[in-house]
Formats: structure tokens, sequence, C-alpha cells
């Protein structure tokens, strides 16, 4: 199985950018669709975008669109978050999971990282 480590988090002023990365072990991530999720205090997680395992078609949920890109390294095993004009509501964990992109439900999960935006 894979095993999934994000990196890059910290505190930002609002306006600023960070690129949050996930980087695979154990088996190549090629053979995963990945997403990166958040979680606020107090609320539920959220999916925040996602990316097909050929990198095609990604998706940003709405309330990130235009500011967030996923994308992903397959040679790197990685995939990455890159964060622009970041909002103070956009502080929260941030973790990167990993599917068979045959299923739906994600199976791998990093341990998170923290974004924290100041105002």
């Amino acid at each position: 199985q894979v095993q999934l480590v994000e990196s890059g988090g910290g505190l930002v002023q609002a306006g600023g950018s960070l690129r949050l990365s996930c980087a695979a072990s154990g088996r190549p991530i090629s053979s995963y669709a990945v997403g990166w999720f958040r979680q606020a205090p107090g609320k539920e997680r959220e999916v925040v975008a996602r990316i097909s395992w050929s990198g095609n078609s990604p998706y940003s949920a709405d309330s990130v669109k235009g500011r967030f890109t996923i994308s992903r390294d397959n040679a790197k095993n990685t995939v990455y978050l890159q964060m622009n004009s970041l909002k103070p509501e956009d502080t929260a964990v941030y973790y990167c999971a990993a599917k068979n992109p045959a299923l739906a439900k994600y199976d791998y999960w990093g341990q998170g990282t923290q974004v924290t935006v100041s105002s």
C-alpha cells in the first residue's frame, strides 16, 4: 500500500501563497487518484481539489477555484497543491489522500499539515 506525507504548510498573511506537497512511498502514486482535503476547527472535512491518476480533468471546489491548483509529478511520486491569494477562511489542517481510481473511497491518508492565514 502507499504511504503519504504532506509538507509545506505554515503561517502566511492573507493574499500570500503556499505550495503543499504530498510525497508518496511504498507504491507509485501514478496508480492512484489523489485528493486534497481540509478540516478547520469545528467544521467537517471538505474536499479542496482532486486529480485523476493520469492528471486529466483536475477538480477544484468552488471556494478555492481560481486560487488553488492541484498537479502531480508521477516521476517524483508527488502531488502538489499550489495555493494563491490565501484568505483567513483557508485556515485548516490540509490532508492528501489516495484511492484506487476504480473506487469511490479514499483509503490512504497522510497525517496532515497546518495552514494558518492571518488577516
